[in-house]
């Protein structure tokens, strides 16, 4: 196949169900979302592919508009990146489009916000089917008092508290840009955007807004969590299967398509 005289960056759009995963990000010896996506594009490019993200997900943990970039040497159009690829992944990860951007584009620096959507399933029975792919929560939750609590949450602030122990981060100050609590029979939907994440935040703010919903704790308990600045402070982390990285948000420059609209099931 031919090669270009000089490296295309490409950027893509993944999908996947993290359950048996352990993670985005390539490990020795363990199975991953980056260690799939850079086998299938690697047959397809000839050569050997190496892919930077938009942002790590856990183990467990589902992408439905997570973006990357590659360089290569191998020409191919979208089209053939599209079906070669998808060719060589598994059933639980996709390709959803490919663009040749600019060598200025970087999944992760050029990003300008980031959106994760957080499921809970609220009944006194378990998921079948939606096993691994939703949180189920026997106790009953009370929507209303988790969205009074968001408030305290929104803006510019800094989430130590709200972080895990071992996040690697050497600023924890983020903006929560929007951050909403929806809720329909037995669903509850955590959307929330931010210009950027610490580890097992989206995770310790559910786990928070949880603890408020059932009552154990008031209201305005998240924000005096969030103004301790100390982990410490906060509830329980909550399960990884109920969270989605849904999109990310660049520059219009780059011209890449729209994450299209999640389902509000998911």
């Amino acid at each position: 196949m031919p090669q270009m005289s000089s490296p295309q960056r490409v950027a893509a759009c993944i999908e996947y169900c993290g359950a048996h995963y352990h993670g985005w990000q390539r490990q020795k010896n363990a199975r991953s979302v980056q260690g799939e996506v850079e086998k299938a594009i690697s047959k397809v490019a000839n050569k050997s592919i190496t892919v930077i993200t938009a942002g790590r997900t856990d183990t467990g943990v589902h992408g439905i508009g997570q973006i990357i970039h590659f360089d290569t040497m191998s020409q191919r159009d979208a089209y053939h990146w599209l079906r070669g690829v998808n060719t060589y992944l598994p059933d639980d990860i996709s390709l959803i489009w490919t663009r040749n951007v600019s060598s200025d584009f970087h999944a992760r620096f050029s990003a300008r916000e980031r959106r994760y959507r957080y499921v809970i399933l609220n009944r006194p029975v378990s998921p079948s089917y939606l096993h691994g792919r939703v949180t189920w929560h026997p106790i009953p939750l009370n929507p209303d008092r988790m969205r009074q609590a968001v408030p305290a949450l929104l803006g510019r602030h800094n989430f130590n508290a709200y972080r895990a122990a071992g996040c690697q981060s050497l600023d924890p100050v983020k903006e929560v840009r929007t951050l909403t609590v929806t809720d329909s029979g037995p669903w509850i939907w955590l959307d929330i955007a931010a210009d950027g994440f610490l580890h097992h935040m989206v995770r310790n703010i559910a786990g928070v807004l949880m603890r408020i919903g059932e009552g154990l704790a008031p209201t305005e308990w998240a924000g005096e969590v969030l103004r301790s600045e100390d982990r410490t402070q906060g509830g329980v982390t909550a399960p990884a299967h109920g969270l989605y990285f849904v999109s990310v948000q660049y520059s219009e420059k780059y011209e890449l398509p729209e994450t299209p609209e999640v389902c509000r099931f998911w």
